[in-house]
């Protein structure tokens, strides 16, 4: 499992994979069969309606006029019959197959299908359907009785989903020769699906009121691999890809007057190329030679672990280093000592006249990243130059440099010029004047965005729903045992009789691998697009749900995800290119044998588990940035070995996450891991963004010290539940509201009395007012 044998990957990482592929995952390949039903289903009622033509040689109106003939028979009470027009609707956004002669015509007639079937009202239709579903106890006790659940308890629920992610997807994803038309029905359903009409909820929300419900337990038959998603691609399509929100990015900064971004991120990686992670075979095969002989000898050179994860050293352990290690880091030949002294002794022999022929390593010209400066680096440096130079300090001055050496002055200049002030510290600084001034600052204007409309309708039950995702997630990992108690994810894939012969259990070892890998992308990605998008609408929306996420065990759980043979995953090959829609519907199955299992796929890689990994590697990053106490988290869980495995994919993208999660950790983890990892800090310093005055390599830094861990999330937490308490708990007898005090006005008001007030008012007034004693001394003593 060395990395010599891993080349470069070719890894294009953008909002989805292509088109084909992504609607090819919606199927599991023991719901092939159901493909023929679904044609059966329409072509039944078509011949009759229709007779001796095919779909594609209807006009648009023949078309419209037969879908809203289907639609009519939605409405009818008998289950069954209601199956069978969904099941036909469904073939319709399938792309009417059995007509096609490729799978180009396939692909081509499912979208304009989804237009179609979206202009005459289908998804809302499909919705009401759905809520029934949901709803439908009867179906949900079954399914708890069952001792096996299988694909048979979920088919309603499996249609609808398929028809409603088919018309999302397949409107969603634009071309350049979409006729203006289709144009504008994109956009009108992107503003359905994020601004429901005020009684309604997001759809978004439904879907996770899906996902709770099935990890609670109470509806086990949920096909959640749908269900998730059906759910990602709502919230691509209706908050925005990573190109928008990039542009959203842009535009936010103009409006509140700050400078332009340095660079766009996502250009920058695309340049970025992968570093060569050092060998592990010739380690081992030292290592083993070394035990034979009985004895390890002391090497002067031994400065490199080659981010060995075999013999990782402890962080905690004080190893002592001998006199010879650090002259080694004195002599040694630059580049050339970079490589391991076990690797020279591999090559050195073979040709011992000449000089070993190194790969040299070759520096960029310049640097990926524009370096950035926070103001409290400003205000640190200030602060400690005052200290050493005039012997007080000015607070949060970072103006005034009186008495302070020329050289410092110039240090505070080239600090100001990569000064970088993110949306983040802009709202967060009005954040605390809103708190500061209720009264005169009057209420805040919040921007009404698809993203502002889906906080405010997750928002009380946004724990559940970041628990219940996580606890998917863990079902779904490869490194999970399957443990009694742990939610079964599978309801939607184990066909009603098991399987018997040796192939077909192949086949559906397959498809439960893959089933597991299509939900950890779908968790993966919507959770990066959910928090991307809450911290550029508000940096507590995000802290919010990071929060959660951390308090649900999220860190461990993506490093235990990571815990595994990283090569083999990203390499799986876990796929049956013969049963992939659409290829399934337009070519004749061969017969099932090994060699068809393993046919056509020649990737060197798979898109969907390195897409996977690179998002979960994203989330960490979200979640430890300027975190010192979650950083503590990746020390304390050991994760510096488990992502130094990671390095061995040599994917740029990858490799930078990888790298700038140990960035933040490596002043905790010790002089000794430092000078052990050497190329792992060079990595560090050739791709990762510069932080000016950032003492990552050795520890020196103020926000370095362990004790106020526990107040930093507390605090967090009282700023996280102010903000949401100010913007979103809104009783109607506010403290701020005004009250009329003047007994003129008070006394002067018309108010509507019952028509049968005049017949009880004497009555009234000899209760309430005659009959009751005045106590003036307790009026005295209010006073």
């Amino acid at each position: 499992q060395g990395s010599l044998d891993c080349p470069n990957l070719e890894f294009g990482y953008g909002d989805a994979d292509g088109h084909g592929a992504e609607l090819s995952e919606l199927y599991s390949y023991t719901e092939e069969p159901e493909f023929g039903t679904n044609r059966r289903c329409f072509e039944e009622d078509f011949h009759t309606q229709v007779r001796g033509r095919r779909w594609l040689e209807l006009d648009g109106e023949q078309q419209k006029a037969h879908i809203m003939h289907l639609l009519d028979g939605l409405e009818v009470v008998n289950r069954d019959k209601r199956l069978k027009v969904a099941r036909a609707i469904l073939y319709l956004a399938q792309g009417v197959f059995g007509d096609c002669d490729n799978e180009g015509d396939v692909l081509r007639w499912s979208r304009h299908n989804s237009f179609l079937l979206y202009q005459l009202g289908t998804f809302t239709a499909f919705l009401e359907l759905l809520n029934m579903e949901i709803d439908n106890s009867q179906a949900c006790s079954s399914a708890l009785r069952k001792p096996a659940i299988s694909l048979a308890d979920s088919t309603e629920l499996r249609v609808l989903l398929s028809v409603m992610y088919l018309m999302v997807e397949n409107i969603r994803v634009e071309q350049e020769s979409d006729p203006p038309e289709w144009k504008t029905c994109r956009e009108t359903f992107r503003m359905e699906l994020g601004f429901p009409v005020r009684p309604e909820e997001p759809f978004a929300l439904l879907l996770f009121t899906m996902v709770t419900k099935f990890c609670s337990g109470h509806a086990p038959h949920f096909p959640m691999k749908k269900v998730l998603l059906l759910l990602w691609k709502v919230l691509l399509f209706t908050l925005g890809g990573f190109e928008a929100l990039q542009a959203m990015k842009v535009r936010k900064r103009e409006e509140l007057g700050l400078p332009p971004l340095p660079e766009d991120s996502i250009q920058v990686m695309r340049s970025m190329r992968a570093a060569s992670p050092p060998t592990y075979c010739i380690e081992l095969l030292e290592q083993q030679q070394q035990q034979k002989r009985g004895h390890r000898s002391r090497r002067p050179l031994m400065k490199q672990d080659s981010l060995d994860i075999y013999n990782e050293r402890d962080p905690f352990k004080n190893d002592e280093a001998g006199i010879d290690e650090e002259e080694g880091d004195e002599v040694d030949g630059g580049i050339e000592g970079e490589l391991d002294l076990m690797e020279r002794d591999a090559i050195i022999p073979a040709m011992p006249a000449q000089r070993a022929p190194i790969e040299r390593v070759s520096f960029p010209k310049g640097l990926p990243w524009a370096p950035k400066v926070r103001q409290k680096d400003i205000e640190h440096f200030l602060e400690a130059s005052r200290n050493k130079f005039i012997g007080f300090t000015l607070g949060q001055d970072t103006e005034t440099l009186i008495g302070l050496p020329r050289p410092i002055h110039e240090s505070v200049k080239t600090l100001k010029q990569h000064k970088y002030i993110s949306i983040s510290d802009v709202q967060i600084k009005n954040e605390e004047e809103l708190e500061k001034c209720p009264m005169s600052l009057g209420e805040e204007e919040v921007q009404e965005t698809p993203c502002e409309i889906l906080y405010r309708a997750m928002l009380y039950n946004l724990p559940q729903y970041m628990i219940a995702l996580l606890k998917i997630l863990l079902a779904a990992a490869p490194t999970s045992k399957a443990k009694t108690d742990s939610i079964n994810i599978l309801a939607d894939v184990l066909p009603e009789e098991m399987p018997i012969t040796v192939l077909q259990s192949m086949k559906l070892g397959i498809d439960v691998n893959r089933h597991k890998e299509i939900i950890v992308k779908s968790i993966s990605a919507l959770l990066l697009l959910l928090l991307k998008h809450l911290k550029l609408n508000h940096i507590y929306q995000f802290e919010y749900v990071s929060q959660h996420l951390v308090f649900a065990n999220c860190i461990p759980l993506i490093l235990k995800f990571f815990n595994q043979n990283i090569m083999s995953y990203i390499t799986a090959k876990n796929s049956i290119s013969v049963l992939d829609y659409p290829h399934c519907t337009v070519h004749d199955l061969p017969e099932l044998t090994a060699e068809s299992l393993e046919a056509g796929d020649n990737n060197q890689f798979c898109w969907r588990n390195l897409f996977s990994c690179i998002n979960l590697l994203r989330i960490l990053n979200k979640l430890t940035k300027w975190k010192h106490s979650r950083t503590m988290m990746l020390v304390v869980f050991k994760s510096a070995p488990i992502l130094k495995r990671a390095l061995k994919v040599k994917q740029a993208m990858m490799q930078l996450y990888v790298l700038k999660l140990l960035k933040i950790q490596t002043k905790y983890l010790g002089r000794q891991w430092r000078k052990s990892n050497m190329k792992t800090m060079s990595a560090i310093y050739q791709k990762v963004r510069h932080r000016m005055n950032d003492d990552w390599a050795y520890g020196n830094d103020i926000d370095a010290r362990p004790w106020d861990f526990q107040a930093e999330e507390c605090t967090l937490r009282a700023n996280i539940e102010a903000f949401n308490s100010r913007r979103y708990d809104k009783p109607q007898d506010s403290e701020f509201a005004p009250v009329d005090n003047c007994l003129q006005s008070v006394l002067g008001q018309r108010l509507e009395l019952p028509e049968d007030f005049h017949c009880s008012y004497e009555l009234w007034l000899e209760r309430e007012v005659f009959s009751q004693p005045i106590r003036w001394e307790e009026l005295l003593h209010y006073q």
